[in-house]
């Protein structure tokens, strides 16, 4: 998205796009019908990266809520271990909990 002058001519707007997995430059003109391409296209540009802003402050938010839950899940799972090796169980190999018989 790019205004470019070749061979002295003038300047003219043009775009990339993908295309088959492969960047065209796309010709959309020159003159005021150019010029509002190149704006609603800084508009888009400009919103693209508000949205991804937004994203990434909204995902790190979520990161450090979820710092808190495994912190939290990780003190639940220390206790009731330490309540059930109290109340006389074990654990077996596949996690499973059984009461100790002596």
């Amino acid at each position: 998205m790019a205004w470019e002058t070749r061979g002295g001519a003038g300047r003219y707007y043009t775009r990339s796009k993908r295309v088959g997995g492969r960047m065209v430059r796309e010709y959309v003109g020159t003159g005021p019908g150019a010029e509002a391409e190149a704006s609603a296209d800084a508009r888009k540009r400009s919103q693209r990266l508000g949205q991804r802003e937004e994203w990434n402050r909204r995902r790190a938010e979520l990161e450090a809520t979820m710092e808190v839950v495994e912190r939290f899940a990780a003190g639940v799972r220390a206790f009731t271990r330490s309540t059930l090796e109290a109340s006389g169980y074990r654990q077996h190999n596949r996690g499973e909990w059984r009461r100790c018989v002596d």
